[in-house]
């Protein structure tokens, strides 16, 4: 399967959707409800270039070892499968390589999880190398369990016994070492390349402007507003994972101040396991941020859910404690406000409610932002010499000056500057007074 738009001369996949309800058998919040997921995995269905055709719910009460659903639920699927004539069949849970091997069996078709389908969904979709590897790995590290699938016709030669042991199961382990083999190259490959963008990453940190890091549920309009607050012509498309790689752009706040923006890959409840770990290195993008700005679509019913699972996300990869501006997104469709219970949250350092796509509310989040930097700014004394007049710009161009005055070439200058810069101006000073000492 691909991404959005099919394969010239491919026939359409039809697909029967299972949606499952299993809030019987748990009791977190940071999971959406049965039919809102249900909608989710149309939509990915959608986005992976898959057709639906008919859609099956199940309450489970009680999970299958041997195919999740219940017997009776996977004889009724078998019959929609056959009614449809539908080539695959997409659960809305996780299985089990057994389970998963069980129902193809019985339905004669493929049949995905809801892990799956993301990871097919990743990999239509990532553009950059890093990505790309990045969403193989996780492809190869979720299809290591479950290669028994492709030797199963091994084991109906004889049921079992004298006459079909050695090939397949030599065969069936070749396969799992070349896989662990392939494991192994590609992280050392992406490795390779995490190093390449720790060296861009110490290249911005060099730059005197803080971080501002864009963050939220899948489809929530991050791009979209990506694009409004800097004219960075990202993708924006009205499907799941339309932006997977981080895009870095300039920010230009009203009051002549500077940032940089940086977009990254929308989370999703029930995200693989692999695809988090595979893409830590790109959220590194967001724990390393100063400020988030969580975007939240103010028309989905299961927004806190969304919000609740975002920050389940960001407590994963260590940014949990990040100041955050809730962006209330899409506030030109609804008249919804923000929940009260988050507008309420004393972490947040603001909620903003905002259209990105009409730029409603746009100005007054880029207050928010300013009034954030005016709180994070300390004040600095410092004594510039004359031949680091580099360090003068520096100091004009992104700090505000409170006082000025020169004694014997050197200038001495108290500023307003954000943690970042100060640390900047401490350092590049206390080089330069070790390379001008008299021991040095």
């Amino acid at each position: 399967m691909k991404g959005g738009a099919r394969e010239v001369g491919r026939p359409i996949e039809r697909a029967v959707l299972v949606g499952i309800d299993t809030s019987s058998l748990r009791s977190d919040d940071a999971r959406i409800g049965a039919e809102e997921s249900l909608r989710e995995l149309e939509r990915l269905a959608r986005t992976a270039g898959v057709e639906p055709v008919a859609t099956l719910h199940q309450n489970v009460r009680q999970i299958s070892p041997a195919t999740y659903i219940g017997k009776g639920k996977v004889e009724e699927l078998r019959q929609a499968v056959q009614t449809h004539g539908a080539s695959v069949v997409l659960i809305d849970e996780n299985l089990s390589p057994g389970q998963q091997r069980t129902l193809t069996e019985r339905l004669d078709v493929k049949v995905l999880d809801r892990s799956q389908l993301i990871l097919d969904i990743f990999a239509a979709r990532a553009r950059s190398l890093e990505g790309k590897l990045q969403v193989e790995l996780a492809q190869l590290e979720y299809m290591l369990p479950r290669l028994t699938r492709a030797w199963t016709h091994l084991s109906r030669l004889g049921g079992g016994g004298v006459g079909t042991r050695g090939p397949g199961e030599t065969q069936l382990e070749v396969d799992r070492r070349r896989v662990r083999e392939k494991i192994v190259r590609l992280k050392r490959r992406i490795h390779d390349v995490e190093r390449t963008r720790e060296l861009h990453r110490k290249e911005r940190a060099d730059v005197p402007y803080v971080m501002i890091a864009l963050v939220g549920y899948t489809n929530a309009g991050k791009s979209t507003l990506m694009n409004a607050l800097t004219d960075a012509g990202v993708l924006v498309e009205d499907k799941l994972f339309a932006t997977l790689d981080p895009t870095v752009r300039r920010l230009d706040l009203p009051g002549g101040e500077r940032a940089l923006l940086v977009d990254t890959v929308g989370f999703i409840h029930r995200l693989p396991h692999q695809l988090v770990e595979a893409f830590k290195s790109t959220l590194e993008e967001v724990r390393r941020a100063d400020l988030l700005i969580h975007v939240v679509d103010a028309t989905n019913p299961e927004a806190a859910r969304q919000i609740a699972i975002v920050e389940g996300v960001l407590a994963e990869i260590g940014a949990s404690a990040t100041p955050t501006i809730l962006a209330w997104n899409k506030v030109d469709r609804t008249a919804e406000p923000p929940p009260r219970d988050v507008a309420a949250r004393t972490d947040l350092v603001a909620v903003s409610a905002l259209s990105a796509a009409t730029g409603r509310g746009i100005p007054e989040l880029l207050a928010a932002i300013e009034r954030w930097l005016e709180r994070e700014r300390v004040r600095l004394e410092i004594s510039i010499p004359a031949h680091r007049g580099d360090l003068m710009a520096l100091v004009r161009r992104a700090a505000k000056i409170v006082s000025e005055h020169y004694d014997d070439g050197t200038a001495r200058v108290t500023v307003l500057a954000t943690r970042k810069l100060a640390g900047q101006l401490r350092k590049q000073l206390e080089e330069t007074a070790c390379s001008t000492s008299p021991t040095s």
